[in-house]
């Protein structure tokens, strides 16, 4: 029985391209709403007399949860519940889901992919092809750039749960080995090696923690010096957590051997980025776009429609407020 049961989608282009099937969740609701952006000037009119919105980026904070008094259930597309006030959500009765766990394999073949890219230098090989240089080599093939193999390198892994252990396993798979860095502001375990102990010992290393009070910026200019020379760094998690300047710095001066990010501590970087600026050696950088496989972002309409199922049989699901 969907009577009554009226939902927007602030950002449905966030999510849906045109390529996933919405069925399941439409059928939902009385009605569904689907909006191709949302701005701070809209976003509460459009949230009148509807019970539930869905939103991936779209803030809805105290003023706006104040003047929609029908709404009864938050959507957030996403993990990340940044954009919601859920002091606001819990003190006006509003239940908050989140989706979860979605994109584990895209994201984890995008981290291990990114590394790839830097070992074997594709980035640079590319170029040279692009610019004609293999054409006028004097034997088959260019050796330009140092090309390094991942079996038997050290994976140093910072945060190690559902998309940290994927990375462990695919990185396994190439012959690495893998170790576990404390990260900040959690308790100690026997089985995670303090930070700057695992910088000194690690061939590469990966992000996959949140970005808190605790993480912001942990990876800084001294942290990158405890490097090994030549070593490899790739974000796929938040932008916050690595220092941007003294990651361009690192690799301007020829210390690493290569960085690569899929995030950036503003998103989208309209006001610019020291990782966007010209000139800076074997970085590589990517939109934000790790997660967005089709697959993934299916299961999160599936998640979508379970978490609106699941309220209003009395059960919600993924509850984060």
């Amino acid at each position: 029985m969907t009577n009554n049961r009226r939902a927007v989608f602030l950002d449905h282009p966030s999510l849906d391209l045109g390529d996933l099937d919405l069925s399941g969740l439409r059928d939902c609701f009385s009605d569904l709403q689907l909006y191709s952006d949302t701005t701070p000037l809209n976003v509460i009119a459009r949230l009148q007399g509807v019970q539930v919105v869905i939103s991936n980026k779209i803030a809805l904070n105290t003023e706006t949860l104040a003047a929609c008094p029908d709404l009864k259930l938050i959507l957030v597309s996403a993990t990340g519940t940044n954009n919601v006030d859920l002091d606001a959500a819990r003190a006006h009765g509003i239940t908050v889901s989140n989706c979860q766990g979605y994109g584990t394999p895209s994201v984890a073949q995008h981290t291990i992919m990114l590394l790839l890219n830097l070992v074997t230098r594709v980035k640079d090989y590319q170029r040279d092809v692009s610019a004609g240089k293999w054409q006028e080599a004097k034997q088959f093939c260019l050796l330009d750039y140092p090309i390094v193999e991942l079996e038997g390198k050290t994976l140093g892994l910072l945060g190690h749960g559902e998309l940290g252990s994927a990375v462990a396993r695919l990185a396994e798979a190439f012959g690495m080995r893998v170790i576990l860095g404390a990260i900040p502001g959690r308790p100690a375990r026997a089985d995670r090696v303090p930070l700057d102990e695992l910088l000194a010992q690690v061939d590469a290393l990966t992000l996959h923690c949140p970005l808190n009070e605790h993480t912001r910026d942990f990876i800084g200019a001294r942290e990158l010096a405890l490097l090994k020379p030549g070593a490899f760094v790739v974000n796929t998690a938040r932008g916050g957590l690595i220092n941007e300047q003294a990651l361009a710095d690192a690799l301007r001066s020829g210390h690493l051997g290569g960085a690569a990010t899929d995030v950036l501590s503003v998103e989208p970087p309209v006001n610019g980025n020291p990782l966007l600026a010209d000139g800076i050696p074997r970085l590589i950088v990517t939109p934000h776009n790790a997660w967005g496989s089709r697959e993934a972002r299916q299961r999160i309409v599936g998640q979508l429609t379970e978490n609106a199922l699941g309220f209003f049989s009395g059960a919600p699901l993924r509850v984060v407020s």
